[in-house]
C-alpha cells in the first residue's frame, strides 16, 4: 500500500529534476538570511535524526549533522541521498515507516506533508518511531504561499490542495500528537530579476508550450520593468513539537 499522493508520484517518482528547479527559485529570496541560515539554529537535530521525504537532501547541504538516516518514496530520490556522506537511506513511505519504536530523538519533515494523503497518519508514524521526550520539526507553506503565480496558469499552491495541510491546518494537527507546539514564520518574500527562473518553475509543474511560454515571459518582464523585480508573497513556517509520553 502507498501512502503517497498520486500527484507525488508523477511529479518525484523518476526525476530530481523538477523538485531542483522549484528550489532554485526560492534563491532570489528578500530575506538576507536564507532559509537554510534561519531554520538552523530552529531545528532540533538532537541524537538519532531522521528526515522523512528527504528529497535531494538539500537541507544537509546547510546543517551540521551526526547520525542520519533519510527516508524517501522516489528511486530518484533516494539515488541522489546516497551521494550524502555519513547518511543512511532507506525508500519508504511516510505512512508505513520500517523502524521500530524509539528509533529516533528527532524527526523532521521538511516541505512534504502535502504530498501524503493522510498527513495525520504520517504525523502518527512520527510519533510511533520517536523517543520519549523526542522532537518534531515540520516546514509548511500557508495557503496564500506564492499566489502571485496562480495568474499564469500554474497550481502554485498545488499541494496544498492535495490534502489541504498548510500553516493553517498543520499547528491542530500537531497537538493532536504532540505537545509544547510551536510555530514561527520565515520572514521573507522573492524578487526574481529575470524570467527565466520563473519560466522553469512553471515549466516544473507542467511543461509550456511555446505560446505559452513566450506569453508568460512577456507578462513576467512587464512586471519585471514596472517594479525592478517579479515578485512572489511567500508564506513559510516552522511548526515544532515534542512527544511526551
Amino acid at each position: 500500500m502507498s501512502f503517497v499522493s498520486e500527484h507525488a508520484r508523477r511529479q518525484y517518482a523518476t526525476t530530481t529534476a523538477n523538485l531542483t528547479a522549484r528550489m532554485a527559485l526560492h534563491s532570489y529570496g528578500t530575506n538576507p538570511e536564507t532559509w537554510w541560515e534561519w531554520v538552523t539554529p530552529r531545528l532540533p537535530r538532537d541524537g538519532r535524526v531522521l528526515e522523512v521525504g528527504a528529497g535531494t537532501g538539500e537541507l544537509w547541504q546547510h546543517l551540521p549533522h551526526g547520525p542520519l538516516t533519510l527516508v524517501d518514496f522516489s528511486p530518484a530520490m533516494c539515488a541522489r541521498l546516497r551521494q550524502l556522506p555519513g547518511a543512511r537511506v532507506l525508500r519508504a513511505d511516510a505512512g508505513a515507516l520500517p523502524f521500530t519504536g524509539d528509533a529516533f530523538d528527532t524527526v523532521i519533515a521538511n516541505h512534504m506533508l502535502y504530498h501524503v494523503d493522510d498527513p495525520g497518519l504520517a504525523l502518527r508514524e512520527f510519533a510511533r518511531v520517536l523517543a520519549p521526550g523526542g522532537r518534531v520539526a515540520v516546514a509548511v507553506n500557508g495557503r496564500d504561499h506564492m499566489a502571485d503565480l496562480e495568474d499564469f496558469g500554474t497550481p502554485g499552491r498545488a499541494p496544498l490542495r492535495l490534502n489541504g495541510f498548510s500553516a493553517e491546518t498543520a499547528p491542530p494537527a500537531m497537538a493532536d500528537v504532540f505537545d509544547d507546539v510551536t510555530v514561527e514564520r520565515y520572514p521573507g518574500d522573492l524578487a526574481v530579476p529575470t524570467s527565466e527562473p520563473v519560466l522553469a518553475y512553471l515549466d516544473s509543474w507542467t511543461p509550456l508550450t511555446g505560446a505559452e511560454r513566450a506569453a508568460a515571459a512577456r507578462r513576467i518582464q512587464e512586471r519585471i520593468d514596472a517594479d525592478g523585480a517579479f515578485r512572489i508573497r511567500k508564506h513559510t513556517v516552522l511548526v515544532t513539537g515534542r512527544l511526551t509520553r
